[in-house]
């Protein structure tokens, strides 16, 4: 297990302070607000800690406001329903005695059902690709920032990477992703990481198209909600090809949409996300 992967482990084991309310920690890093997919995953964790049947197959949530690395988040999870074949759980994420993030979640007991599913895409294997740190060592454009930090998640980027002047303009993007180490058997924890490495690279699908840069000061962008289905259990430790495109962009909003196949072509997740795509000073900002 990687270092990173280990101190993201230690983050999602959120500590128990009341009957229905926890503690989360930050990772000690310079850091404006909280990354979304550490408040999403912790929220996870703390709606699951509560259940006692099935496991989690959909969350619903809204980003409220950003989240302060420099205090811990409490996480109040209200238990709306225990029924027989599903549990819901409400969760709020609270800083300076204000909600952060709101999460609805449902857990389910598994069922005989009907089957059917769409196709994976016909991508490269993960193993004939190379790790994003070597990548990044070879150059292929200007890098922002996060991407140069140390991830828990291994990341495979199909094609060009992101930032590429190479890259396709296609609302699109692809890329293998996986623990980067072995997980304990614990499926809530396996989902939480999944939930956490979910918001790593959605929104670049809805970036793609765009001579768009996080750090000149010409745009805003944001994580407004977050929805996911589990439709299997996913294995975060197992290659997920992480398939995603975004529809639209319009009147400051931008929507993506996600799938995770595992490698012999189950779809395990679904996902659907809308960023706040905020133009700040449009003489500077135009199409790629």
């Amino acid at each position: 297990m990687s270092e990173a992967l280990s101190l993201l482990v230690q983050l999602l084991d959120i500590e128990r302070i009341e009957v229905n309310t926890f503690r989360g920690r930050h990772p000690i890093e310079e850091r404006q607000r909280t990354f979304g997919g550490q408040v999403a995953a912790q929220a996870l964790m703390a709606a699951g800690r509560t259940v006692d049947e099935g496991s989690v197959h959909s969350l619903h949530s809204y980003f409220l406001r950003p989240g302060d690395p420099s205090i811990p988040i409490l996480y109040e999870v209200d238990r709306i329903r225990d029924g027989r074949s599903f549990t819901t759980r409400r969760v709020v994420a609270i800083q300076h005695g204000r909600a952060i993030y709101n999460m609805q979640a449902s857990f389910h007991t598994d069922e005989v059902s009907l089957e059917h599913q769409i196709a994976m895409p016909d991508v490269p294997a993960p193993t004939t690709i190379g790790r994003l740190e070597d990548r990044l060592k070879e150059g292929g454009g200007d890098v922002d920032e996060w991407f140069q930090r140390p991830h828990p998640i291994d990341q495979r980027f199909v094609g060009e990477l992101p930032w590429s002047p190479r890259r396709s303009r296609e609302p699109r993007q692809q890329i293998w992703i996986k623990a980067d180490g072995e997980l304990i058997e614990d499926p809530l924890l396996h989902a939480c990481v999944v939930t956490y490495a979910s918001d790593m690279s959605l929104f670049d699908a809805i970036l793609a198209p765009h001579a768009i840069r996080w750090d000149t000061g010409t745009f805003m962008g944001a994580s407004l909600d977050h929805c996911m289905w589990f439709h299997r259990a996913p294995h975060a430790d197992e290659w997920l090809l992480y398939d995603t495109d975004s529809p639209i962009a319009h009147g400051g909003r931008g929507l993506a949409r996600g799938f995770l196949f595992n490698e012999v072509g189950q779809l395990m997740v679904s996902m659907v996300q809308e960023g706040l795509t905020r133009v700040v000073d449009p003489s500077k900002v135009r199409n790629a």
